[in-house]
């Protein structure tokens, strides 16, 4: 459905976005993660139409974005990271001037307006001032607003900034259930934020798309090296010596004990399943295996791994 190509902005000498390239396909929730002053915002921005690129292209549905803005921006719902509200306007009248300027016909006006507020839950507050609202309802209207018109297409810039927890899921829920039929781009530098919502992520860092792909394909490009949380009770005399023993094992190390309970990290060669190897050595050992699970890498833990390779081949480079 999208397609960027070679984007790239400049203000005055600072490049604030330097040559990113990704695709994303219908009904997909595309994560852009990077950490404050990565490029989100002005990558959103331009996506949305607000900002022109200083290179590249934005393509919806092989039209770009350049060429027919007016068109492609009809099939755009734009939430910017601080949400422009009236604030003296009650939620309903707020929405019916947004529809107005989207050139939403009378005709059709009431039902767009009752669906979207219906879609975000603002039913209790449609007849309340906005500037009396709180920010989890001032979010949802910042929603209901970009979903007015039917867009095909959901830029959703840090969704869920400046909100409480409670408020987080709820926001985080709501964009979810609008994904069904729709495609959802946001970007955020909340870790949990893209694992949560996202079936895609983009790592962005000083202006450049760094990683792309699955958490779980991210995992598998970083990781050269697998690890197995193993728990046992029992005396664990000769346990360590016997896993030692089995073939692909790198290390092994206790991560924690309480009385005759241990807690046991492996380290093994990518790609070798050791567990019934390993499960025979606590048989052996005279131990009771109590649990034995594969150790994932957090989303945290790839970006920080990424980041900082980043970072280093580019003092390489100097």
């Amino acid at each position: 459905m999208i397609q960027v190509k070679h984007l790239s902005k400049s203000f005055s000498k600072i490049r604030a976005v330097q040559d990113i390239s990704f695709d994303v396909k219908p009904g997909e929730i595309l994560g852009l993660l990077g950490p404050n002053g990565a490029g989100k915002t002005t990558t959103m921005r331009m996506l949305a139409g607000f900002f022109p690129p200083s290179a590249g292209h934005v393509l919806v549905d092989e039209k770009d974005l350049h060429e027919s803005p007016v068109t492609i921006r009809r099939r755009i719902g734009y939430l910017p990271e601080n949400v422009p509200l009236y604030r003296d306007l009650v939620t309903i009248d707020f929405l019916n001037y947004v529809a107005t300027l989207k050139g939403v016909s009378r005709r059709e006006r009431k039902k767009c307006l009752g669906d979207v507020i219906e879609q975000c839950g603002l039913g209790s507050v449609r007849e309340r001032i906005i500037g009396k609202l709180s920010k989890g309802y001032r979010q949802r209207i910042g929603l209901a607003q970009a979903l007015i018109g039917n867009p095909s297409l959901l830029i959703l810039d840090e969704p869920t900034s400046g909100l409480d927890p409670k408020q987080i899921i709820e926001i985080r829920q709501l964009i979810k259930t609008l994904s069904a039929n729709r495609t959802v781009i946001l970007s955020t530098h909340i870790l949990p934020e893209v694992s949560m919502i996202c079936s895609r992520v983009l790592i962005i860092h000083e202006g450049s798309v760094i990683a792309s792909g699955t958490p779980g394909e991210l995992e598998q490009q970083l990781r050269h090296s697998s690890e197995l949380a193993v728990q046992v009770r029992g005396t664990a005399e000769g346990f360590e010596q016997s896993v030692r023993q089995v073939p692909g094992i790198l290390a092994i190390r206790i991560e924690s004990s309480k009385g005759q309970e241990y807690d046991y990290r492996i380290i093994y060669k990518k790609n070798q399943d050791v567990r019934p190897l390993v499960s025979r050595s606590v048989v052996a050992s005279g131990l009771e295996l109590l649990g034995m699970q594969q150790v994932s890498m957090t989303l945290e833990d790839i970006f920080l791994r990424i980041v900082v390779q980043e970072e280093a081949d580019m003092k390489a480079d100097v």
